[in-house]
Order: C-alpha cells, then structure tokens, then sequence
C-alpha cells in the first residue's frame, strides 16, 4: 500500500549516512538518489523511506505527530536498532520496552533533524 515515506533533512550528506547505516540492519540500501532526494530500501516495488532536501528550498523541520515506523521482526532487533541508532548521533524519545501488555513493543528516536523514528515488535 504505502510507496515510500519522505523525510525533510536539512544535511542531506548526513542523513544519506544515518539511514544507510541504519536500514542496512534491515537488509535495505540506497536504490536511487536524484541530488535533492535519496531513496533507501529492498527493492523499488516494495515500501522505501526518502530523505530530501526540501522542494521549496527553506528548512526542513519535522511535523508534530510525524513518525515513521519500522518493524524489524523481535524485540532483540528492536533494542539492536535503538542503540545503533542512538550510536549513529539519534536522540532517545522512549527507551525500549513493553508498550502495551503482550502486544506492542517499541522504542522511539529522533535523527539530527527531529524527525521521530519507531522501532516496534507487535506479539
């Protein structure tokens, strides 16, 4: 269903980095980059993530609410993805742990531009 998700960054260089890095824990790599905007994921028939300089040329900056999701198959590569995150320069915004009773596992960062990330394990 979803295509790919957008993130407005404000050191294209950087972020080009921090999600190269990071999404290669999940089998994903850089599958286009146009300049402005770079693509990351498995293939460009399945879900990716972009990051991008914006269009209108003023400063990227996260939305209230905005967050991006990324399920990474347990709770141990949950917690493996916070932390390599948080080494690649990520802020906390919720350490790991149990978020809803047998149910939802999640850990929350944002990247040097205050974009919010999720890393979630659900069962």
């Amino acid at each position: 269903m979803i295509s790919y998700v957008t993130l407005g960054v404000n050191n294209l260089t950087a972020a080009k980095a921090f999600y190269g890095a990071l999404l290669g824990e999940l089998g994903s790599k850089s599958l286009l980059d146009m300049g402005r905007i770079a693509f990351f994921g498995k293939s460009m028939a399945q879900p990716m993530l972009a990051v991008c300089e914006p269009f209108n040329k003023q400063p990227a900056h996260p939305g209230n609410g905005n967050m991006v999701s990324f399920q990474p198959g347990s709770k141990e590569k949950v917690d493996a993805l916070y932390h390599k995150a948080l080494a690649l320069g990520a802020t906390c915004d919720g350490a790991p742990g149990q978020r809803i009773e047998n149910t939802f596992y999640g850990a929350y960062v944002k990247d040097a531009d205050g974009n919010k990330l999720c890393f979630c394990h659900f069962g």
